[in-house]
């Protein structure tokens, strides 16, 4: 991992340039932006153009499709993703030029500094929550700046340089640099093993977790699933006193509780009480009793910054969700087509659950596609299970990412632990959009799961089934 405790330093007045390695990321893009719109010169490369890239540009950002050392120019500081590898390029440019080099995760903790920061992570949910955080704050009138790993729906944006003194922040555990924020307040929706490519087990990922709570400035405040037993076992090992712990969930030892859920097929609501006290009802236009935690979690953390409780649930009614996380891409023929980022055995359970819900008596079909060989080998067997709740799954090849490839690892070792009536193993999309197409049937939900480019199979879905 790059070093976390970087000094940036940039003078505005000198017009400073900031290049971006791998621009495209979902967390370097919403960097780029608040940059943009502070009024720094930005530049940026990735390895293929995409809509994030042409919106970048848009605002002003200049773009390079492919990675050399010709990209730096006269840039003050090169901010580089996660997912770069030593060497690259303009990685080894940088360096050997002397200019300042810093992790995503440096650059927005710099970003944040000043401000009252609140940091959203979790093994699950976190995109989610930190929506809806953002969501309910803009509706009780503030502007906070904010940071997202996913495009809110209502703002068509994953980020935001807002007027107010607040920053949200969507903190990725992934490779252990959310401990660089040191935010005012943070929010922990769950703890369990991930990203098994940087965590050898469960332990590695209490320890950064714990190191992410030890993070937060003096006399902050967590907000935390008081039901999730990661949570449990982890708050367990932490021993400052300062730090305001509020414990939210639908157990009895929590501080926020949800009572009297109702699940609707596309909506959900819940009594919401805080130690004790009815406060009023909580109303979402998305689904899922999932929805209904997350957004208990960004109510208890709006309230940490004393914003009105009736303002807040206000403002989380008006959540439509976020680009990838149980999207409706469409309806044709009574068959909705929707698209998922899951790549968690856990949340594929989630979404299975909600998109069954969905098809009210339907059939649920799904497209998943692994997320690389190293979570693929950890979790087959939890895969299998989970996937076996749908009514049937075309399971595409794993989606590499930057990893290489496990001899041995492949789609196929999930499907061999799957009812072998209900899976099918078939790597070319084409023909899993045409396979598919003809199997729905009104009322069916046809799922696009995965973390990779599974994405991109909704539109050609809807289209073979409205061809046909």
């Amino acid at each position: 991992m790059m070093n976390l405790n970087t000094v940036i330093s940039l003078d505005k007045a000198t017009n400073p340039r900031v290049h971006f390695i791998g621009i495209g990321g979902a967390g370097m893009s919403g960097i780029a932006r608040i940059m943009l719109a502070k009024g720094f010169s930005v530049s940026g490369s990735d390895k293929n153009d995409s809509s994030v890239l042409k919106s970048l540009k848009v605002l002003g950002a200049q773009i390079h499709i492919g990675h050399s050392a010709d990209n730096l120019k006269d840039c003050h500081l090169v901010i580089v993703s996660s997912a770069i590898l030593e060497n690259n390029p303009e990685l080894v440019a940088a360096k050997e030029r002397g200019i300042q080099v810093t992790a995503r995760a440096q650059a927005l903790a710099w970003l944040m500094s000043g401000l009252t920061s609140i940091a959203v992570a979790g093994t699950h949910g976190k995109t989610t929550t930190t929506a809806m955080l953002t969501v309910a704050l803009q509706s009780a009138g503030l502007d906070p700046s904010f940071a997202i790993g996913g495009t809110i729906n209502t703002a068509g944006t994953n980020a935001h340089n807002g007027s107010g003194s607040v920053f949200i922040a969507e903190a990725d555990e992934s490779d252990g640099s959310f401990v660089a924020y040191k935010p005012s307040g943070a929010i922990i929706t769950n703890v369990e093993l991930d990203h098994v490519d940087h965590f050898a087990d469960e332990e590695a990922v209490f320890k950064v977790f714990e190191q992410f709570i030890n993070s937060i400035k003096l006399d902050g405040f967590l907000v935390a699933c008081g039901d999730d037993l990661g949570v449990q076992k982890l708050l367990a090992r932490v021993k400052r006193s300062d730090l305001k712990v509020f414990l939210y969930g639908e157990g009895s030892n929590n501080d926020y509780k949800i009572e009297r859920i109702h699940l609707a097929p596309t909506s959900s609501t819940a009594t919401v009480s805080k130690i004790g006290r009815k406060v009023g009802e909580l109303t979402l236009a998305v689904a899922g009793k999932h929805n209904l935690l997350n957004a208990l979690a960004a109510f208890a953390a709006g309230n940490a910054l004393a914003v009105s409780e009736e303002k807040l649930l206000v403002g989380l009614t008006s959540f439509t969700g976020t680009r990838r996380r149980f999207e409706l891409k469409g309806e044709v023929a009574g068959i909705k087509v929707i698209d998922d980022y899951g790549h968690h055995p856990t949340e594929i359970t989630v979404t299975l659950t909600a998109a069954k819900n969905l098809a009210q008596g339907g059939r649920v079909l799904v497209v998943f596609q692994p997320h690389r060989y190293s979570r693929t080998a950890a979790f087959a067997a939890a895969f299998s299970s989970a996937l076996n709740a749908a009514d049937f799954t075309y399971l595409l090849e794993v989606y590499a990412a930057s990893e290489s490839p496990i001899p041995g690892v492949s789609s196929l070792t999930i499907s061999k632990g799957m009812d072998a009536n209900k899976v099918s193993f078939e790597p070319s999309m084409l023909k899993v959009v045409e396979e598919i197409s003809k199997q729905a049937k009104s009322g069916d939900v046809i799922l696009t799961l995965g973390a990779g480019d599974v994405s991109s199979l909704g539109e050609p879905i809807l289209q073979a089934i409205a061809d046909r």
